[in-house]
């Protein structure tokens, strides 16, 4: 009983390699090949038919495959143009069961891919042909073998082959070797899908040149990334201290003093129009959308430095600060992220000293360089570490280093002390 278990498993089991859901998948792959062939075919007749002194359509069976051989020469030819690997790559993920990831990316980049493109395509087309070729002949032929012992046309017509079938024995064999002409088709596809699948990682999998692509398109993806996470920290995250200290102080003058309460409304409802239009810009970005509000132009030192100081201090903080330099004459990137640096700083006055702490801001040229200096005192205790916090100090580095600047930040002479150089050569 266990032994016949397993051969009845065995043949469930050749059954399913042979004519399961995969198997047949891969066979349409090649028959797809041999579709492909059929260009390349023709034109290989047009070469070898007039050397064979062969003029008949179809040609003999000998024209055929030297035609056949003749045209694959070509479509290696022709494979090397850079869209022939994502169309093989498409329907390898389609038809053949490839392991995710195995496969490259977009066109095929480099001598190297063109060349393993080439090869896959010549191949996918040499065992297609020959499969689509006994695809169309095979069934036929096994189904007049099938008939020959239960129909006498086939016996005694020329299809039948009268001078083979004139024996009973053979006429008795002629379902089996029908049968295993069936079985042989079946087998060859197989194999021929089987190894086609194995091959696809070898010869369509990405080389160093696409492996190298790709990790410049993460690190590309990367560097969008963390800017947008500076842009949504820097400009919303002020946005949030200087409301949430507005409507505090609002709160605690409500019953006495309306039109502190008016101004802080009004405040509140300006730093969040504004703040809404920033997000709305830097997630456009992220959505790569096209409308003319995912370009809205960032804001800079030229155009927004005096709105900033004006929002700031209606939260509260009294801010001194002086300009040293016509802010129009800074190069628009060191402009953009310079009022980042100085919004970061001003937020993290609010954050930390409270509606009632002071800062003392100072942007100036120093040489070949911005010089943005921020100071204020140190509050009378720590204040409590948000979780998930800490992120202003790393971004204002991260924005300075981009540049090629510098940024150092820390408590000195009982004041908290920032002081950052951006050079502008460079960034013209």
């Amino acid at each position: 009983m266990r032994g016949f278990g397993v051969r009845r498993f065995g043949v469930r089991g050749l059954g399913i390699a042979l004519f399961g859901r995969r198997a047949r998948r891969r066979w349409v792959h090649l028959i797809l090949g041999g579709a492909l062939a059929m260009p390349y075919v023709f034109v290989g007749s047009v070469i070898v038919g007039p050397l064979l002194n062969d003029d008949r359509f179809f040609g003999s069976l000998t024209s055929q495959l030297a035609s056949f051989a003749a045209g694959l020469p070509l479509a290696a030819i022709t494979a090397l143009f850079s869209l022939t690997r994502p169309m093989s790559v498409a329907a390898v993920r389609a038809l053949c069961a490839v392991p995710e990831g195995a496969l490259a990316e977009g066109p095929a980049r480099g001598r190297v891919a063109r060349g393993r493109t080439a090869a896959w395509f010549t191949l996918h087309l040499g065992l297609g042909g020959l499969v689509s070729g006994m695809s169309l002949a095979l069934p036929p032929f096994a189904c007049v073998l099938l008939a020959v012992p239960f129909f006498a046309v086939f016996r005694d017509s020329r299809i039948g082959l009268p001078e083979v079938f004139g024996e009973p024995w053979l006429v008795a064999l002629s379902p089996v070797v029908g049968c295993a002409s069936l079985v042989a088709l079946a087998a060859c596809a197989a194999a021929s899908g089987g190894l086609l699948a194995r091959w696809a990682p070898a010869l369509l999998g990405p080389t160093p040149a696409d492996r190298l692509a790709a990790a410049e398109q993460r690190a590309a993806d990367l560097a969008v990334r963390n800017r947008l996470a500076r842009e949504l920290h820097d400009s919303v995250g002020h946005a949030l201290s200087a409301v949430t200290l507005q409507a505090s102080a609002a709160r605690r003058v409500l019953d006495h003093d309306p039109e502190f309460v008016r101004e802080a409304l009004a405040a509140i409802e300006d730093t969040t129009r504004r703040t809404v239009g920033e997000l709305d810009a830097v997630l456009g970005v992220l959505r790569e959308a096209d409308d003319a509000r995912s370009t809205a132009p960032a804001p800079t030192l030229a155009t927004d430095l005096d709105g900033l100081l004006r929002r700031t201090r209606a939260s509260g903080l009294r801010v001194g600060a002086t300009v040293a330099l016509e802010p129009d004459t800074l190069p628009p990137l060191v402009s953009r992220e310079a009022y980042r640096i100085v919004q970061e700083a001003l937020g993290n006055a609010l954050r930390h000293g409270g509606g009632d702490a002071r800062v003392s801001l100072r942007i100036a040229l120093d040489g070949p360089d911005l010089a943005v200096t921020a100071e204020n005192p140190l509050p009378p205790r720590s204040p409590a570490t948000r979780p998930g916090g800490g992120h202003g100090l790393r971004g204002i580095a991260d924005r300075a280093r981009l540049l090629g600047g510098t940024a150092a930040a820390g408590p000195a002479d009982g004041a908290w002390r920032l002081d950052v150089r951006l050079p502008l050569k460079g960034h013209a």
